[in-house]
């Protein structure tokens, strides 16, 4: 599963989950099944979901063991039907909920799925490839300036937005935009490399892109009541994030239920990857990880 995709922090997951044998969990971004493998293990049983096909596929094939003794099931779907997913199911109760908001290896080293600056391939970035929407070229080279500049400063916070839109509306007037490359060379052409940067000039845009194109933020906002109505009483949810937007949707979540009295954070500040995680797994290094009980 490893070659799949590598799993954040899993260790830490699963003793915040405080798996139970014969217990329903669900893990809401199945990605190579890392996590769900780790719950299977301590004897849970797990609901995955995942937008992504192939995801389904590898660990149809990786964990088949426990699709066939009825501990697993795969769903593609998107997590926000997650409340109907269960009705549908009938699994209740349902004693922990994870969500990994990580773009998989999988998909960062596919080049036609368009994830990434590092490989050339179609501006696409859809979950789920067979979904009639809008892909990253449609974005791309269907958005004025004005509405590029804000997509990038307000999903990427991207502090050259003004500049990167310029530049791709007077390029997109000769040549239409639709690759990965064309795309990340239009970005480092007018956007300087600065001395705080940890990451690629293109990084900002291609996730602002990619949270626009499946509509990321959305989704969780809408799923994480739902994560909360169909847990049991001391049921966990755990969250993994990767950038400051998500990580504030599930704070402001956090904190606003804490104070209604519906949960009980267990994570005073984020939880971080170990320095030995992120050297085995640099795509770790920005993770944050906060977890809460339902009372």
């Amino acid at each position: 599963m490893s070659d799949f995709h590598i799993s954040v922090m899993v260790d830490e997951v699963l003793q915040l989950l405080d798996i139970k044998k014969k217990s329903w969990y669900i893990d809401c971004n199945l990605g190579g099944g890392g996590h769900t493998k780790g719950i299977l293990d301590k004897g849970g049983s797990v609901v995955g979901i995942d937008l992504d096909k192939d995801a389904i596929n590898e660990v149809s094939k990786s964990l088949k063991e426990y699709i066939d003794t009825k501990k697993l099931i795969l769903i593609q779907d998107n997590f926000s039907h997650l409340k109907e997913i269960v009705k549908r199911l009938d699994k209740k109760p349902i004693s922990g909920i994870l969500f990994d908001l990580g773009v998989s290896s999988h998909q960062l080293e596919t080049p036609n799925r368009g994830f990434s600056f590092n490989s050339d391939g179609p501006l696409d970035m859809r979950m789920d490839q067979s979904a009639q929407q809008a892909t990253a070229a449609d974005l791309i080279n269907g958005l004025n300036e004005t509405e590029l500049l804000e997509l990038f400063w307000k999903l990427g916070e991207e502090r050259f937005a003004k500049r990167i839109a310029e530049r791709i509306v007077e390029a997109r007037r000769f040549k239409k935009i639709e690759d990965t490359n064309q795309l990340a060379q239009i970005i480092t052409s007018v956007r300087p490399r600065l001395r705080t940067d940890r990451t690629h000039p293109a990084t900002r845009v291609f996730q602002a892109l990619r949270i626009a194109v499946n509509d990321e933020l959305n989704s969780l906002k809408e799923t994480l009541p739902q994560a909360l109505e169909v847990l049991e009483q001391r049921g966990r949810l755990v969250v993994i994030s990767f950038h400051s937007l998500e990580d504030r949707i599930v704070k402001k979540f956090f904190d606003e239920e804490e104070d209604r009295g519906n949960l009980k954070i267990l994570t005073d500040k984020p939880l971080t990857p170990e320095i030995e995680e992120i050297d085995l797994n640099p795509r770790s290094r920005s993770g944050k990880l906060r977890a809460a009980e339902k009372i």
